[in-house]
């Protein structure tokens, strides 16, 4: 289980769709298996992290210096420690993308904000560099098969009960890709409007992805996820005359919680908007 936020995330897959190579992670163990190997479903028993097992607050035993009632502060060192080790992982993965001149983008956003078809458009219609994809779900080889379709190398993420991907999910995915020198890694994080705010990935910067059918007060509820965004993106405003969504109001309550934060209205559906994208994608560098 994720101690930090309270997800299920023990049994990850990281699936290349083009030669069913599997990394699997259980438990803090990985294994790969190439196509057909996946003979069994669990692990030998192991331990991780160096021996040292983490309980949680309900398994905490009663000693003499921590009684067993004391679960709040076993529960936050805990929290703390599973961000640190993020957080550190985190700082590698980006000194590593940095020495290959590789810029990696967490996009995230909620379910069905239009994140795959703004990456499948953006890869159709990006010259001159290779874009990678990491796709982050629970399930489902689904979007990973649309981004290679549309032309791009993917690998698919799968978080079982996890409900976000986290840096070691990152830098696994990257091994299986080998992303070549100057390349553009685009990660979409599962969606979910909470958890992936919490995890540094190494990314060089954070997209907030929103549609004009999820209302405009969005910032208002999930201030964290806003307070990350180096940039939110505004999909489907071909929907606007159809909808009732305030761009200014959105703008606002983006700029409360990140001053000055841009926000880019697209469609990724017709194009509208999007060369000002390409445009914010070109000018990152790792």
């Amino acid at each position: 289980m994720c101690d930090t936020c309270g997800c299920g995330a023990t049994d990850v897959r990281v699936v290349d769709p083009g030669t069913g190579a599997v990394t699997h992670t259980h438990d803090g163990v990985t294994h790969t298996h190439e196509a057909g190997e996946l003979g069994h479903a669990v692990p030998e028993p192991h331990s991780h992290d160096g021996g040292r097992t983490f309980h949680t607050h309900d398994e905490v035993p009663a000693t003499a210096e921590a009684p067993a009632h004391s679960h709040g502060t076993t529960t936050v060192e805990l929290e703390l420690d599973v961000l640190g080790k993020n957080n550190a992982l985190a700082g590698e993965t980006r000194a590593w993308l940095a020495a290959r001149d590789l810029v990696a983008v967490n996009l995230m956003s909620s379910p069905g904000s239009g994140k795959t078809t703004l990456l499948e458009r953006t890869i159709r219609e990006t010259a001159g560099r290779q874009v990678v994809v990491v796709e982050g779900d629970q399930e489902t080889l689904l979007d990973a098969e649309r981004i290679r379709a549309a032309g791009a190398r993917a690998v698919q993420v799968n978080t079982g009960a996890g409900c976000h991907l986290d840096a070691e999910m990152l830098r696994t995915a990257l091994d299986s890709l080998a992303p070549e020198n100057g390349s553009l890694v685009m990660v979409e994080n599962v969606g979910n409007l909470v958890c992936p705010a919490l995890f540094d990935l190494g990314e060089q910067a954070r997209v907030v992805v929103i549609s004009v059918t999820e209302g405009d007060d969005k910032p208002l509820k999930y201030p964290h996820m806003f307070s990350a965004a180096d940039l939110v993106v505004l999909n489907k405003t071909d929907l606007l005359p159809y909808v009732d969504f305030d761009v200014e109001a959105l703008t606002a309550h983006a700029r409360a919680l990140r001053p000055g934060v841009r926000v880019l209205p697209v469609s990724a559906r017709t194009g509208e908007g999007l060369d000002a994208w390409y445009t914010w994608l070109a000018e990152l560098s790792a």
